[in-house]
């Protein structure tokens, strides 16, 4: 049907009286479907001033300011800048008018995402009641990992991809690779993984994990521990239900799937807790495990805020994150990775500093890069929780992974604490205490330009190279090595 052209003009012009009173002051939800049932949902204030938009995201520990807003002709459009990693992170919003919703896409630097902003309320923004903390006790020793554990974990590499396909070809993976041969046992499922809770408020998984119970059951059928993730705020840090309220619930769900290992990360429950809060809330968890009569190893995730290697173990913690979250790239992991000294002696067997997982093979340094990341966690007796594809490593990332002499230094039994032995510029020395008598000891150029470092002997007679695994001979009471830019040379010395 053809309209005439005195209706169609008139349908025009009420359209675009329609748009021009539209005002888009108050609270939305932009909701964006994951793909795996759930939705992402990220609520903003809005206030309209004309063709002006200001207003912020509301995230779970401050609010994102809009830059930049505009709504014209029906179109929205607005900024949000954010620093993360010591870098400024851009998102772009577009939108569309569309009745009492927005069509809206958002482009990120590492994603570009579909959704729609609806209309939402104060009270749906805000987090759920406060439940009470409860009073502070040490939780007893689990006994695992008296060692820092070895493993994989799914986040580095694939985020919101992994799936149970991925999970099983990793387990496949680290067995043919050598990794499993080398020590390697924990493949993790980090965050996304998570459903909606029943009716009980049992929680489920989502449309990528069918069945929790045969994946566990695959992966211990090679011979390997599985891993899972949650926070316990309401939600997690992709949005998806946490373990806030389900503390005992959901630890019971993870035993009875199987599930040796758990990453509980912060995220979501600092809108309900303050960080001198955080012992207590994390106690509760390690309770609800012990509670299980299942070993599962419990990994906290809380970025090293409020001296967590202080009370880590008292809450049941076998680990702990010292840190925020590690970037595939020299300085990032330069960073991170020097500043553990001052907190070595904190960790002991059973109870590791952590922080973060590997980036080797996942492309982003070199390979001098990868060598020096992968020494200076050995030497600080961190968990190596690799985050590449391990089906598709290179021989050179494989060979970095599972070299058995550097995974020794890691492992060694005695946990005796890394020490800065000498810095100059850019240059230093560590050296590591081994429970064999000998020393582990790490020559480091954090410079951009080779060069040449040394280190006394005391007495040590015999050196060997961990990553030329060969002999060095002695001359005199001392050593001289040429060290690449952002390199390491690796030593034992008996």
């Amino acid at each position: 049907m053809v309209l005439p052209r005195r209706t169609l003009v008139a349908c025009l012009i009420l359209a675009s009286l329609l748009i021009a009173q539209t005002d888009l002051t108050g609270f939305w939800v932009f909701r964006v479907p994951t793909g795996d049932g759930n939705f992402r949902d990220l609520f903003f204030e809005w206030k309209q001033t004309g063709e002006t938009l200001t207003g912020a995201a509301l995230t779970d520990s401050r609010k994102l300011p809009i830059s930049r807003g505009t709504v014209k002709n029906g179109k929205v459009h607005f900024t949000i800048v954010r620093v993360a990693e010591n870098r400024t992170v851009t998102s772009t919003y577009d939108g569309t008018l569309d009745g009492k919703r927005v069509q809206m896409t958002a482009v990120r630097p590492d994603e570009t995402v579909h959704g729609v902003f609806e209309r939402s309320t104060p009270e749906a923004a805000a987090p759920p009641a406060r439940l009470p903390l409860p009073p502070l006790h040490d939780v007893p020793d689990n006994g695992l990992v008296r060692t820092p554990p070895l493993g994989w974990n799914s986040w580095n590499k694939f985020a919101g991809r992994v799936d149970d396909k991925t999970v099983r070809e990793m387990a496949d993976a680290m067995v043919a690779s050598g990794m499993k041969a080398a020590g390697y046992v924990y493949v993790n499922i980090d965050d996304t993984w998570e459903g909606q809770r029943d009716a009980k408020g049992n929680i489920t998984t989502n449309r990528k994990f069918p069945d929790m119970k045969a994946l566990a059951d695959y992966v211990h059928s090679k011979g390997l521990k599985i891993g899972i993730y949650s926070s316990p705020g309401p939600k997690t840090c992709a949005g998806y239900e946490g373990s806030y309220g389900h503390e005992q619930q959901d630890a019971n769900t993870y035993a009875a799937w199987g599930f040796d290992y758990l990453k509980y990360d912060w995220c979501s429950a600092s809108r309900i807790y303050k960080d001198e809060e955080m012992q207590p809330v994390y106690q509760k968890m390690g309770d609800a495990l012990l509670k299980t009569g299942r070993p599962i190893v419990f990994s906290l995730c809380q970025y090293g805020r409020n001296d967590v290697w202080k009370w880590g173990a008292k809450v049941g913690g076998n680990l702990w994150r010292t840190t925020g979250d590690i970037g595939d790239h020299w300085k990032s992991m330069d960073e991170i990775g020097f500043r553990q000294i001052a907190i070595a002696p904190f960790a002991k067997p059973g109870h590791w500093n952590d922080p973060d997982m590997l980036e080797v093979g996942n492309g982003g340094m070199t390979p001098d890069e990868y060598r020096t990341h992968m020494s200076l966690w050995a030497l600080l007796a961190a968990p190596l929780l690799a985050g590449n594809d391990l089906r598709s490593m290179s021989a050179e990332t494989r060979a970095m992974l599972v070299n058995a002499e550097v995974i020794a230094i890691d492992q060694d039994r005695a946990a005796q604490p890394v020490q800065l032995v000498s810095e100059k510029g850019s240059s230093e020395v560590l050296m590591r205490p081994l429970g064999d008598h000998s020393v582990a000891v790490g020559l480091f150029n954090r410079g951009s330009s080779a060069v040449e470092m040394s280190v006394s002997l005391n007495g040590k007679t015999h050196i060997r190279d961990l990553w030329e695994h060969r002999d060095v001979p002695a001359a005199g009471d001392g050593l001289k090595a040429s060290v690449p830019a952002h390199g390491v040379v690796l030593l034992r010395l008996k």
